[in-house]
Parts: structure tokens; C-alpha cells; sequence
């Protein structure tokens, strides 16, 4: 399995992870609250945390090709969700055997 964790910082990560996980619900499963998301991407899963000052992603995939697909939708959409501000992403991977 592998594994992807990134963070983004935001003023904004709760308003944020409110909109993707509406959004994402209309094409796959999701449950979400105020601070946390779970995400049931085809690729695998992604939750989402909003905390003061940002958005954490963790997400796993059978494949490193999954874990590029889900990068590259949570950047997509977050990205027009905050297009009044220009943000940074960090990600970490790592397979099983290295995982935190």
C-alpha cells in the first residue's frame, strides 16, 4: 500500500474542507463534520483535516499512480475553491514499509 500525507496552510481549512467534501460526495461515498472528512476516492481513501491554519490529507493507494490521481483532484479542486489566494502544497509519500 501507499501512502500519501500533505499540507496545505489556509486561514480558511475549515470553509474548505466543507466545499470539497460536498463536492466529492456528488461522485463518491463521503462522510464529513466541521473538522474531519473521509473520502472514498476510486483510488483509495483520503481524509481530510481541517485545523487552525490549514488542511492535512492523508490518503493511501494500491498504486503510486493512485496516489498521483488523488493528489491531482484534491489540487484541482482546492484550488478553484481558493482561487482569491495562491497555495502551497507539501506531500510526503511513502509505501507501507515506511510509513510513519
Amino acid at each position: 500500500m501507499f501512502h500519501t500525507t500533505g499540507k496545505v496552510k489556509t486561514d480558511h481549512g475549515d470553509k474548505y474542507l466543507q466545499q470539497l467534501c460536498k463536492h466529492f460526495a456528488h461522485k463518491v461515498p463521503v462522510t464529513f463534520n466541521t473538522t474531519t472528512g473521509d473520502v472514498s476516492f476510486p483510488t483509495g481513501p483520503c481524509q481530510i483535516i481541517a485545523s487552525k491554519g490549514g488542511l492535512t490529507f492523508i490518503g493511501q493507494s494500491a498504486t503510486p499512480e493512485g496516489i498521483n490521481r488523488m493528489k491531482a483532484v484534491i489540487i484541482d479542486h482546492l484550488d478553484r475553491f481558493a482561487w482569491r489566494e495562491t497555495l502551497d502544497y507539501h506531500w510526503q509519500e511513502h509505501a507501507d514499509e515506511t510509513a510513519p
